[in-house]
């Protein structure tokens, strides 16, 4: 073969980077660049455009929380030179597996993390319409659900592409530390001292980082760091709580969504030490020789967290608290109680539940009426017959199973949640709308409801998720949830023409979103539940 026509298999591949852009650009209808590169502060990164949408995964927004970093103030991230592959996920922070013998843990996914475990795991993800720079896109922060202790910017429900493409926000998504790694609070033991002031707000602190990370870089990615939307659901909207009320995150963030998680209290010390105790008593350490927390496997110190919090469960007690802990410089008091914090009373809120949470923690699904009205007798005394009374009102038909969930939910997700807005409305500062989804999850033949998590998937225009699935009232759900948190996000306003005109919430009116497949702005929905049960004692979810 001649050398004029001979072809290496290097040339056919493009040569590179360089050789296969030069042969685009002289085409004509050349695409954009499969793979855009973003110069950020730390260093150029290469992503990969997804249908208009380019996607950068694992970016590190600090170092790594191994060895003498382990339960410190997150790091700042390393620097490079070149430029680095963003095509793939991070790792996880260590957490305790996903039990999948629940029907509810297979339709959430929580076990479907694309990447290991490491404490290699501060890394955030982002989705963009455009890395024009001058794009100055809103900024959507997503923080992930499973409480304190599991889950990760990478589980299904974090996946931004769709809300990126359908809203034409930047959308970010973060890990960070979980349980012992992020909240076992060291500073109160014999050898904590000043080294490990920080240790029981350290997952919290790692959102800090992410929210610093944004403010430095998400320009180059197209968005606008000053409007910056956080929310979650679950953990997620407790995180969002706990972010309201922290100095360090002053400015960070000019919006806020808290979906079924109204924390309006962090861990005391006392109970958190209680806890540490128990930790390093299940390693044999001994609370002055702290520094070989730092040197065990992180197979180790998890283990000995699984260990302790399968003794809790096997007493019936609530599993020890690895939470933020209220007290040090990070976390000077309680987000909500007795008010809202000051600090943010300048940011504009968004605060729901739906309707059955708790459905997502039960299995009794034969329940009979005779066990409902027992169950709701020893938990509101003489209210029982109106309360049931009124639930099989609002939803006639409606299983045993699902009302006595939505006793727990009424006593518990939605008691908060109505706290939670009441003392951000008083605060008399920026203001609070609320919404209540009611539209009730067709999986598994409708049996959980209006189950704890069905707006996730919405919430960032995802109808693949298994709890909402995807027909055209899935769709629909979806068009109009998404639309609320993409005008938030852009306006500090949810309102849109996808909805009803909705007024901020306030004591005087409650008016609030009832989101269904008839979706309407009421005033005070179930104003006799809530006043019934007013003065019944509340559950302890996010209290």
């Amino acid at each position: 073969m001649s050398g004029e026509n001979r072809v290496t298999r290097r040339h056919a591949l493009g040569v590179g980077a360089a050789g296969v852009g030069l042969v685009l650009a002289g085409r004509a209808g050349a695409l954009p660049p499969m793979f855009p590169v973003v110069e950020t502060a730390q260093g150029k990164l290469r992503g990969l455009l997804s249908g208009g949408v380019a996607v950068f995964k694992g970016i590190r927004y600090a170092a790594s929380t191994q060895s003498r970093n382990r339960f410190m103030p997150p790091a700042p991230p390393p620097t490079w030179t070149g430029i680095q592959d963003a095509l793939a996920y991070g790792d996880v922070c260590p957490q305790v597996p996903a039990d999948r013998r629940h029907d509810y843990a297979d339709l959430i996914s929580m076990d479907l993390q694309p990447s290991g475990p490491s404490e290699d795991c501060l890394r955030v993800n982002v989705w963009t319409p455009s890395i024009d720079a001058q794009a100055k896109k809103p900024v959507i922060v997503v923080l992930h659900g499973g409480g304190f202790y599991a889950g990760s910017g990478n589980s299904t429900g974090m996946d931004g592409e769709m809300m990126a493409r359908f809203a034409g926000t930047v959308v970010v998504s973060v890990t960070h530390r979980l349980g012992a790694f992020g909240y076992l609070h060291l500073s109160g033991t014999a050898g904590g001292g000043g080294d490990f002031a920080d240790s029981g707000a350290a997952g919290m602190l790692d959102i800090v980082a992410a929210l610093r990370w944004v403010r430095e870089n998400i320009a180059q990615f197209g968005g606008d760091p000053a409007r910056v939307l956080v929310f979650g659901q679950s953990g997620g909207g407790a995180k969002t709580s706990m972010l309201l009320g922290m100095p360090a995150a002053k400015g960070l963030f000019h919006r806020a969504g808290v979906m079924s998680g109204s924390m309006m209290r962090a861990v005391e010390r006392e109970a958190a030490d209680k806890a540490t105790m128990r930790l390093l008593k299940a390693l044999d350490i001994a609370p002055c020789d702290l520094r070989r927390l730092q040197d065990l496997p992180f197979t180790a110190l998890l283990q000995a967290q699984a260990l302790v919090e399968a003794e809790d469960r096997a007493r019936g007690e609530a599993p020890m608290a690895l939470a933020p802990v209220v007290g040090g410089e990070a976390i000077p008091a309680h987000p909500f109680d007795p008010t809202a914090p000051a600090i943010s009373h300048d940011v504009p809120m968004i605060i729901s539940t739906v309707l059955d949470e708790r459905t997502f923690r039960m299995v009794e699904f034969g329940l009979t009426d005779a066990e409902l009205l027992a169950f709701a007798r020893k938990r509101v005394g003489e209210k029982a017959d109106d309360i049931l009374a009124l639930y099989r009102e609002e939803t006639p038909g409606a299983s045993s199973f699902i009302l006595k969930a939505r006793l727990e939910t009424d006593l518990s997700f939605r008691r908060f949640a109505f706290q939670q807005a009441e003392r951000k409305a008083a605060a008399g500062g920026a203001p609070v709308w609320t919404y209540l989804w009611n539209w009730a999850s067709p999986a598994t033949d409708g049996r959980y409801g209006a189950v704890h998590g069905v707006d996730v998937a919405p919430s960032l225009h995802n109808v693949r998720g298994a709890l909402t699935g995807t027909d055209r009232a899935s769709r629909q759900m979806a068009d109009r949830l998404a639309s609320a948190w993409a005008s938030f996000a852009a306006n500090g306003d949810p309102n849109n023409e996808r909805l009803p005109q909705w007024g901020a919430y306030g004591p005087d009116r409650r008016l609030t979103l009832v989101l269904d497949n008839e979706t309407e702005v009421v005033a005070d929905p179930r104003a006799r539940v809530r006043e019934l049960l007013k003065d019944v004692p509340s559950g302890g979810v996010f209290g």
